[in-house]
């Protein structure tokens, strides 16, 4: 079956550099490691993604489409990549700026200025040229990418929607035309608005937002008072066998003096 656009499907694949032959991203784990590119906050795997709805780089995303199951390798070019170099996008900023914000600027270092990150290329002259480019940009890559299957799953197809969003720790059932998805925090009404259009476009399903963080301090409460009853009843349990040991205890040692007493009394004298 030939993939479309806004089809779910399951991917592996690895990026890399085509003039340097560097990998600069994969999902397989072992790959990361033997490129000296493993992150251990990164989650490694297959991930879904919604084909035609930018969740990939824009070649990759469009190549996917009329591909089936299997292997596939996609050579993209600067402008279906990362983009080409925007020279608007190259700044001379004044370096007096950066020690304003106790930042020390040398080359190769990441910044965040007024919420665009970009990376100093030269400090000279009091003056500091950062690059807002993407770090890629510029750049040909080649993605071998596998296509492990398309997911029809309704429930599946929404996690994925959340995972791509960074809402990993959700919680999601879908009965019939509707879809629950429970999270600890509730999401802006703007946003959930956003999100509930998009479920509905693409999976064909109603989402309701809902808190599970009572629900969860419930059973914690519930789980509290359970071990509080259990630690009760074993202390309760051990009382009284100490207490039944000690009677025992002293009626054994009762029980001796008496047939010691009665030994005495009878014993004639030498």
């Amino acid at each position: 079956m030939q993939i479309k656009k806004k089809d779910f499907v399951e991917i592996e694949y690895t990026g890399r550099l085509k003039e340097e032959n560097l990998v600069f991203d994969t999902t397989e784990e072992k790959v990361a490691k033997d490129n000296k590119i493993h992150s251990e906050n990164a989650q490694y795997g297959a991930i879904v993604i919604c084909v035609g709805e930018k969740q990939v780089v824009p070649g990759l995303d469009a190549g996917l489409e009329g591909k089936d199951v299997g292997q596939h390798k996609f050579e993209l070019k600067p402008e279906n990549a990362f983009g080409k170099k925007n020279a608007k996008l190259i700044q001379l900023i004044p370096t007096k700026k950066f020690f304003e914000q106790q930042i020390n600027p040398m080359p190769g270092l990441q910044v965040n200025i007024d919420g665009a990150i970009g990376v100093v290329r030269t400090v000279s002259g009091g003056r500091t040229l950062v690059d807002f480019n993407h770090p890629l940009s510029g750049k040909e890559v080649v993605y071998d990418v596998k296509v492990k299957r398309i997911v029809t799953d309704k429930k599946e197809q929404v996690s994925s929607l959340m995972n791509i969003l960074g809402l990993k720790k959700v919680e999601v059932s879908v009965e019939g035309s509707k879809a629950k998805i429970g999270m600890k925090a509730i999401l802006p009404a703007p946003i959930t608005d956003e999100l509930k259009k998009k479920i509905k476009e693409l999976v064909g399903v109603e989402a309701e937002f809902v808190k599970i963080e009572e629900k969860k301090e419930a059973g914690a409460a519930a789980e509290k008072k359970d071990g509080r009853k259990e630690a009760g009843a074993k202390e309760a349990k051990g009382k009284e066998a100490a207490e039944a040991k000690g009677k025992k205890v002293a009626e054994t040692k009762e029980k001796k003096a008496a047939e010691a007493a009665e030994k005495s009394i009878t014993t004639p004298a030498q």
